[in-house]
């Protein structure tokens, strides 16, 4: 059995925009940068064995205060990156309207198998997180990993877990830097804890 602690990135302020990220390299915004110190506080006492992130910008900069505090380095994992959404990388949903409304259209379905113009259909990008995360916990046997990666990452994983098909829409919470905790055991992923974001509440409260 391997422990498995995921936890999406910081806010940026493409998340604000609702601009689609996917691949590109975007920093995380001031909130960001605040919800990142607040979780290396709030794990600062529980260190796992080893740090795993995406490689993309905003997943190593969550990683980084949690890295400091538990004088670690993050090793960056590809394979964990947000799912590639093509040509509308980069834009925000009016601009989708107004330049690509058939594509915005089929991307309202949400079906497994339809992928926009240079990017991943959903089976594809599920078959690339799964793959990425099996030959991660198979190798890591009896240890407990965190991970740093990305909304849609964590939604091919709730699916997994709960055998749900890979069409339609979100069906789970999945706020920044919310820690998700799951066990590898048996070839199978199973959810133990999900979107706890205690440490922002915390936070805003004594704010």
């Amino acid at each position: 059995m391997t422990e498995l602690l995921f936890i999406r990135h910081g806010e940026t302020d493409w998340n604000r925009q609702q601009r689609f990220q996917g691949q590109i390299d975007v920093p995380l915004n001031a909130t960001g940068l605040a919800q990142a110190q607040r979780l290396a506080a709030r794990l600062a006492g529980d260190p796992h064995d080893a740090l795993i992130s995406s490689d993309l910008l905003r997943a190593r900069e969550t990683a980084a205060p949690l890295a400091l505090a538990w004088g670690t380095a993050p090793q960056a994992l590809p394979g964990l990156r947000e799912q590639s959404f093509g040509v509308l990388e980069g834009l925000d949903v009016p601009t989708i309207q107004a330049r690509h409304p058939a594509l915005w259209q089929q991307w309202l379905e949400h079906r497994a198998d339809f992928a926009l113009p240079g990017g991943e259909s959903l089976r594809q990008f599920h078959a690339r997180v799964l793959a990425s995360v099996r030959e991660l916990a198979e190798a890591a046997a009896g240890r407990r990993l965190a991970v740093v990666t990305h909304g849609g990452v964590l939604d091919m994983l709730w699916r997994s877990a709960h055998g749900l098909p890979l069409d339609g829409l979100r069906a789970c919470a999945i706020p920044n830097t919310g820690l998700n905790r799951l066990r590898w055991a048996g070839g199978t992923l199973h959810v133990e804890q999900w979107a706890d974001d205690a440490h922002l509440a915390a936070a805003d409260a004594g704010a």
